[in-house]
């Protein structure tokens, strides 16, 4: 199970401290949209620039144009590029065979899906490496929340990533659904001390019974 840590803010210093911080409790750094539609690919390089070591996420949420976007987002230095389920067919193909042209890979975010058990089915043939599950995690819909995994998990071997109202309280019940990765933003970088709270969630994920 790996960790991406999601960067959902403007402050481009304040991103790039916190990554610091981070970084060695982390598997994948998420550039958030309102990161990139201000300051553009250059954020992309200036994370690459600080945490080498770290597969860079522009989640660019891309549903139109989607070589051109790659290619822009690739040549930056993305590792991962995040396309949006409810897009075109011919979007999502495009999308991923530009990223795989520059040994790249795509996630495809589920939250637009019309049906995300039918986008789960097809992702793969259109060439995602990845897919985005999101949910609240309301504890009183709990039979809801797992019905929509279910139905996400059993329609396709691609690794799925966790989103959503992930933090200590709800920890366990994600870990119930057995994903391959939990994306978590806000519970860790808007902590009095984002390196111990990233690296809580970290050991948690890599304990021998989780990971």
């Amino acid at each position: 199970m790996k960790l991406q840590i999601s960067f959902d803010m403007t402050d481009l210093d304040k991103a790039l401290e916190i990554a610091q911080q981070v970084k060695q409790h982390a598997d994948l750094l998420e550039i958030g949209s309102l990161l990139l539609y201000k300051y553009g690919v250059t954020v992309i390089e200036k994370f690459k620039e600080i945490c080498p070591d770290n597969h860079i996420v522009a989640d660019a949420k891309i549903i139109d144009r989607g070589k051109e976007a790659v290619n822009l987002l690739a040549q930056a230095g993305a590792d991962w590029i995040t396309v949006m389920a409810g897009t075109k067919k011919e979007i999502i193909h495009a999308s991923s065979t530009a990223a795989h042209d520059f040994n790249r890979k795509v996630m495809i975010d589920l939250l637009d899906a019309p049906s995300q058990g039918q986008s789960a089915l097809e992702a793969q043939s259109f060439g995602g490496d990845a897919l985005v599950f999101y949910d609240d995690f309301d504890s009183s819909q709990i039979h809801v929340f797992k019905d929509k995994w279910d139905m996400v998990r059993g329609n396709s071997q691609l690794p799925i990533f966790v989103t959503g109202r992930i933090n200590r309280d709800t920890l366990e019940t994600v870990f119930s659904l057995q994903p391959d990765g939990i994306i978590i933003s806000r519970p860790i970088t808007d902590a009095d001390n984002p390196a111990e709270e990233a690296q809580y969630f970290y050991e948690k994920i890599n304990e021998p019974s989780k990971g």
